[in-house]
């Protein structure tokens, strides 16, 4: 197969490809400064032990070669790295265990004109990747692909789906073109190895330096040598680096084309669009796990529970099915971003996926499918997910054993939780990023307004129309004020310089304030109906009662949360050097502020509510923090385990607040739909 490359993609490699000959030219430069460096260090060091052979001259000339000998070093150490992965989440598969997915991978392998994988294996995520241990020397030795497969991947993708994503992977190395891909990131791993990557390299200077106090001196003088070296290379790294990015998303178009003449444009895009879904999907069962290793609870299959969790949220966002998978549209992948912003991230190495998308559909190929669920590839992927689940929770440390929560007991008590942390669809994600209007007054409302109307699309179009302007704010006053650093940059359709970023604000300040005035105008329209619908039911003055307290907490909230903000702050001295004085001052200071979270965490406590998500262990440690007087520092020592008492305690306050203003806002949502549903049966009645 012959893709012809881009004239981006040629131009961007050109960037990428000079950027590593400056780079060699800068090397070669500090290289031979390096040998002087040494060259003179050792020579005079040996001159001084041969000019006056006594005890000092032998140090210092020992010293001095030392230094010589470790900046030299350090300019080399890169050839003896070696990056190796770690395959410990890794299961090797082969082709004996699952010969329909070799196949399949040799089918691949074939197409894309590249080579089979050394080895092959499963991960626990949603994704897919190929890899190797690279060196310097990689660049000049062929060295074998190894390819890792997810297999919560494997478990929401189609045949043809996963068909498609494994040849975007090998894609990458299928053709001479893409080659200076993997070199450019060879240099780039060398660069970051000397500059970022030198714990080994310092472990070495300190026992020189420990050998003897003048040793020492002349570790600090490597140490200065190696530092201002490191601040050059420093700079080439991000000149290297950026370029880089920009031609690896240009790798990233170039392997998605590969992909789409093996496996065709549409399964391609399908997979990338649900494939945030599938992510989510399997992080939100991780996270219901991690929330219950207290209680000792584990899983027999993840990935069971992943697939019915990802069905479960597409149901609540009322997305289609297709080959019995959710189908998610290109509008609403990006149904909540309202920006008219568009920046080109120089440091991303991926292109976003409207831009994938945009550009397979340009494409259009169409090939032959196989629909049917990937696992079928399997010859018994329920046992692999079981494998693969219990793999992963043996990595975690349970107190007293762990049991296996039941499927369906995961499904009843996720659906709860679900419906526990999240307000009702009803109200078309109107109040997700939004609060109900606190500044809503009593007063004449048309007749003609209806329920509907009030949360259509429009309207929630408006909210986050309304929260991406205020971000698209921010972002262009730090482009006119110079702390974002660019020179052109798209907005509403239109290509601006970063110097015209400044004349855009009075226009973004206008559009902020139409859309706050029509939401205010629609939050007052709402205001005004249910108090209407209350009435009509009798409970008028408990829609205002709830309502009312919803507003007086909101208003409270900004005064307490001030106390969290406090509290972080008279504590930041622990984390830094302080003299012992200052310790002992800064916790009397302290002292007012503890009274008040003592307070704070007694009176939330109280409240069922607040503490039925956290153990017991947490409520224990809560209660036994303000039951007694805890001394944090004595004798010119911390107290650690008091301190980690507090700042557990310091934590869990805006835990509390956060809970409570959620449990407020839901408390009026849920009267809301109530008051709705009766209006609603009244009205069919």
């Amino acid at each position: 197969m012959l893709i012809q490359v881009s004239q981006d993609f040629k131009k961007k490699t050109k960037a990428a490809v000079s950027s590593i000959i400056i780079f060699v030219f800068v090397y070669i430069l500090i290289f031979l400064f390096t040998i002087v460096l040494a060259l003179a260090c050792i020579g005079g060091g040996i001159w001084l032990i041969i000019a006056k052979p006594m005890f000092l001259t032998l140090m210092v000339g020992a010293g001095l070669a030392g230094t010589g000998i470790f900046v030299f070093f350090f300019i080399i150490k890169f050839l003896f790295k070696k990056h190796i992965n770690d395959r410990s989440y890794l299961t090797e598969i082969k082709r004996l265990d699952e010969p329909e997915l070799f196949k399949m991978i040799d089918e691949i392998v074939k197409e894309a004109e590249t080579n089979f994988p050394k080895k092959v294996y499963l991960s626990y995520d949603v994704n897919a990747s190929v890899f190797y241990d690279s060196s310097f020397w990689s660049m000049f030795f062929p060295i074998q692909k190894n390819l890792t497969i997810g297999v919560g991947l494997i478990n929401t993708t189609t045949k043809q789906e996963l068909k498609a994503i494994l040849s975007h992977e090998f894609g990458h190395f299928s053709q001479r073109s893409m080659k200076v891909g993997s070199y450019v990131y060879n240099v780039n791993q060398i660069i970051f190895n000397l500059v970022n990557d030198d714990a080994s390299y310092r472990n070495s200077i300190e026992k020189f330096a420990s050998f003897s106090g003048y040793f020492s001196i002349f570790a600090s003088l490597a140490i200065f040598f190696t530092s201002k070296i490191q601040w050059v290379l420093a700079k080439m790294y991000s000149y290297v680096n950026i370029r880089h990015m920009a031609l690896s998303r240009e790798m990233e178009f170039h392997a998605d084309e590969i992909a789409a003449n093996i496996s065709g444009s549409i399964s391609l895009e399908e997979s990338l669009l649900r494939l945030e879904l599938a992510s989510n999907s399997y992080n939100n069962v991780i996270n219901f796990y991690e929330a219950r290793i207290s209680k000792n609870q584990s899983s027999k299959n993840i990935y069971r529970e992943q697939f019915f969790v990802m069905n479960f949220l597409a149901e609540q966002s009322e997305l289609e099915t297709k080959y019995n998978l959710p189908y998610v549209k290109l509008t609403e992948s990006g149904l909540f971003n309202k920006s008219k912003l568009n920046i080109e991230n120089q440091w991303a190495s991926h292109p976003s996926t409207e831009d994938r998308v945009a550009k397979l559909r340009q494409l259009n190929i169409v090939k032959e499918t196989d629909n049917q669920p990937a696992k079928e590839l399997f010859r018994d992927f329920e046992k692999t997910e079981e494998k693969l689940t219990a793999k992963l929770f043996s990595n975690v440390k349970y107190k007293h054993g762990r049991t296996d929560l039941e499927f369906e007991n995961f499904k009843s008590e996720f659906e709860a939780q679900y419906q526990n942390d999240s307000f009702d669809k009803i109200f078309n994600n109107y109040y997700d990023n939004k609060n109900p209007n606190s500044e809503a007054k009593e007063n004449a409302l048309s007749e003609n307004i209806q329920f509907e109307n009030l949360y259509d699309n429009e309207k929630v179009e408006l909210v986050y129309t309304l929260i991406a302007l205020e971000n698209d704010k921010k972002t262009i006053e730090a482009i006119a004020n110079k702390e974002f650093i660019l020179k052109t940059f798209d907005y509403d359709g239109r290509k601006y310089k970063a110097t015209e970023a400044k004349k855009l604000i009075p226009a973004i300040d206008k559009s902020i304030v139409e859309n706050k005035n029509l939401i205010a105008k629609n939050d007052s329209d709402i205001y005004n109906y249910f108090l209407k619908v209350a009435e009509n039911q009798n409970r008028k003055s408990g829609f205002i009662s709830l309502y009312q307290a919803f507003v007086d907490y909101d208003k409270q909230y900004e005064d307490q949360y001030k106390l969290y903000i406090d509290l972080v702050n008279a504590t930041a001295f622990i984390s830094t050097r302080t003299p012992f004085e200052q310790i002992k001052n800064n916790f009397i200071t302290l002292k007012t502020l503890e009274e008040k979270l003592k307070y704070e965490i007694r009176f939330h406590l109280q409240n069922s509510l607040l503490t039925k998500d956290l153990s017991e262990q947490e409520v224990k440690d809560l209660e036994y923090y303000i039951e007694k007087e805890h001394i944090y520092f004595n004798n010119e020592e911390y107290f650690d385990h008091n301190l980690q008492i507090l700042m557990n305690a310091i934590n869990t306050l805006p835990y509390f607040l956060h809970r409570k203003y959620f449990l407020k806002k839901k408390d009026l949502l849920t009267l809301m739909k109530e008051l709705e549903e009766s209006q609603h049966v009244e009205k069919v009645s």
